[in-house]
């Protein structure tokens, strides 16, 4: 099929190709196509209209196909959501899908306010509520259903580096590089009502143990603290590496922690005795998070690892929350471990930069990454490939949380009755773009009989 020009398109293509053939050094072909188009008198020029307009054509269609895509990819997003609300009950959304994953494109609300970078995100275990911390030195508290913000925080005088709400919603824990760990009652309009001082550097981390009764903390003063929050006395001081630790995350169970540092390495350590019970040494690179793999996951690694469950593991063993570990550093990869005996077992490779959070999808099938080449990668764990990529930042992306609300709803869509149930799958991530992005779904789950 030919494709038909006027004289004056078809002279403008000629000088177009022209100006770039001269630009690029193709002297010959530059004067041979000269000869060929009887323009023997063109001249490459700045100020020429055809002065590198060949080049800005290219990159313009590229710029193009990109916004197609994307663009087709939101349009699916948005059928498939439009399907999966047909044909129910009123007061019930619906996707059938507990498998349920973010794609490009599928951003509900992007979160604009801080004036810095922001490091971290945590959910309310209870309400449609995330919190942000940033390197403005401010927390904000966000509706993540509806992307409005509700307050903003004001304590710490230094950056922020972690938050979390305790199991109950009750209480917010906050640290910064200020040296001090806060406390916010939710209840009480966030108020700041305990301020733990101990540690002689930046604070890198700050979590609550099971039960919320104690907050573990990570810093660059080389230790792991131990608070009692009824008192505010640091009850326990552990000194696992030599170096800045980045984070310490308790088990499930509160008996151990995994810390991970700027040595290169990660260490299971007992919380009562202090002692490391192993080593995971095998980056080539600063170790930015480590986690243990949730008990739903293990039949997924088992898999990957090609290991058959033992008799004892047909149910749940009782280190079964230690089994394994993931971390991620900034050599761009991500490892399992076996926590137990500090043995690299497999390794993910995709990421083109830093690796900064770790996150395991609630159906145990998938684990999510965070990277400093603005993208997430989602990873499926039985086969330990990358089974999706999605450009999520601007810039580094620094933090992951995963949140699955219960929100009761009768078939007259009262909230509050028993008959049935609404599942909100959530996830954010922060960045140093200064946003936090939100992606959920509904998933309706009808009363038993309907």
């Amino acid at each position: 099929m030919s494709i038909l020009l006027s004289d004056r398109q078809a002279d403008d293509l000629h000088k177009a190709i022209l100006d770039y053939l001269h630009n690029a050094g193709f002297t010959k072909s530059f004067e041979q196509l000269k000869e060929d188009t009887k323009l023997t008198d063109f001249q490459p020029d700045l100020g020429q209209k055809s002065n590198g307009l060949l080049v800005k054509k290219w990159t313009s269609v590229i710029r193009m196909q990109k916004k197609i895509l994307d663009l087709e990819a939101r349009l699916q997003e948005a059928l498939h959501d439009n399907s999966n609300m047909a044909a129910l009950p009123a007061g019930f959304s619906r996707r059938n899908n507990p498998d349920w994953l973010p794609t490009a494109g599928s951003s509900k609300h992007t979160l604009t306010g801080h004036r810095d970078a922001v490091n971290a995100v945590a959910f309310h275990p209870v309400y449609s509520v995330l919190v942000s911390a940033s390197d403005d030195s401010t927390m904000k508290v966000w509706d993540w259903e509806t992307g409005e913000m509700e307050r903003t925080l004001k304590g710490h005088t230094k950056r922020i580096t972690d938050c979390e709400y305790d199991s109950k919603g009750k209480n917010l824990v906050s640290c910064a590089y200020d040296l001090f760990i806060k406390l916010w009652n939710v209840e009480n309009d966030y108020q700041n009502f305990a301020t733990l001082r101990g540690h002689e550097h930046s604070v890198s981390s700050a979590k609550f143990l099971p039960g919320d009764d104690r907050i573990i903390s990570s810093s660059r003063d080389q230790t792991v603290r131990i608070w009692e929050i009824a008192t505010t006395h640091c009850i326990k001081v552990i000194r696992p590496h030599a170096d800045w630790i980045r984070c310490a995350i308790p088990s499930s169970d509160g008996k151990f922690f995994i810390t991970c540092s700027m040595d290169h390495t990660a260490h299971i350590v007992e919380l009562d005795s202090g002692t490391t019970k192993s080593e995971l040494r095998g980056h080539d690179n600063v170790v930015e998070a480590a986690v243990f793999v949730p008990v739903s996951c293990l039949p997924a690694i088992r898999e990957l690892l090609g290991q058959k469950p033992t008799a004892a593991q047909s149910g749940v063993p009782d280190n079964a929350n230690i089994s394994y570990a993931v971390t991620s550093s900034r050599d761009k990869t991500i490892k399992f471990w076996d926590a137990l005996r500090g043995q690299c077992l497999h390794s993910l490779v995709g990421h083109d930069d830093w690796v900064r959070a770790l996150v395991f999808h609630p159906n145990g099938k998938y684990l999510l990454s965070a990277a400093d080449d603005h993208t997430i990668r989602i990873w499926e764990l039985k086969t330990g490939r990358c089974i999706r990529k999605i450009e999520a930042h601007e810039r580094f992306v620094s933090s992951l949380a995963w949140g699955r609300q219960t929100i009761s709803s009768d078939t007259n869509g009262k909230t509050g009755s028993s008959s049935g149930h609404l599942l909100m799958n959530v996830i954010a991530s922060a960045s140093s773009d200064q946003v936090c992005r939100i992606s959920f779904n509904f998933e309706a789950l009808i009363r038993a009989g309907m």
